[in-house]
């Protein structure tokens, strides 16, 4: 009986551990390059997962192309928000996604084709995007963030953050003196 509910506890784990894969983007076979990568090997016709945030969103006549920057992924396929990036890609797949749902900075995962390079003015600057012909899109949900926490420290008030009850990182809790009654 141990056995049983030692190998039980064991698999319940091992399930929970697991990271799920939305299914447009689901599979195994990728190619390990960044879209940096991708433009500097020439790597046309590699398969890719990529993800990041959406930089912007242009609908075409029979599909939708979108202006990514380019961030790891974690095990689950949800770009991971750091300060760095991996360069940046676009990625048109058929048929329309509105920009009002697929808005600027928001999470987005592709998998797809490379099929080569594009050239774009990134300010004054020429820049050189990897192109993917994606087949699989998925939109992640809106990062949730609990009650009184902030995800960055806020500078205006210099001790408290920008929700009630909630300190910025540099200032000391209050001090509450208790004195007894006056006489």
């Amino acid at each position: 009986m141990r056995r049983i509910i030692l190998v039980s506890a064991v698999g319940a784990l091992a399930v929970a551990g697991c990271a799920t894969i939305p299914a447009p983007v689901a599979g195994t076979d990728f190619a390990p390059l960044t879209p940096q990568q991708a433009v500097a090997q020439n790597a046309a016709s590699a398969h890719v997962r990529w993800g990041g945030e959406i930089i912007k969103v242009e609908p075409k006549n029979d599909s939708t192309c979108f202006e990514v920057l380019a961030r790891g992924l974690y095990a689950d396929a949800r770009p991971n928000r750091h300060d760095g990036n991996d360069g940046r890609f676009i990625a048109c797949s058929k048929g329309f996604y509105d920009p009002a749902v697929y808005t600027h900075g928001r999470d987005l995962t592709v998998v797809g084709r490379v099929s080569g390079t594009e050239q774009h003015q990134v300010g004054d600057y020429n820049y050189t995007y990897a192109h993917v012909d994606a087949d699989g899109v998925y939109l992640w949900p809106k990062r949730q963030y609990p009650d009184g926490y902030y995800p960055y420290p806020y500078f205006g008030d210099p001790f408290f953050g920008p929700y009630p009850g909630w300190y910025a990182w540099w200032a000391p809790p209050p001090v509450v003196i208790v004195r007894g009654p006056h006489h």
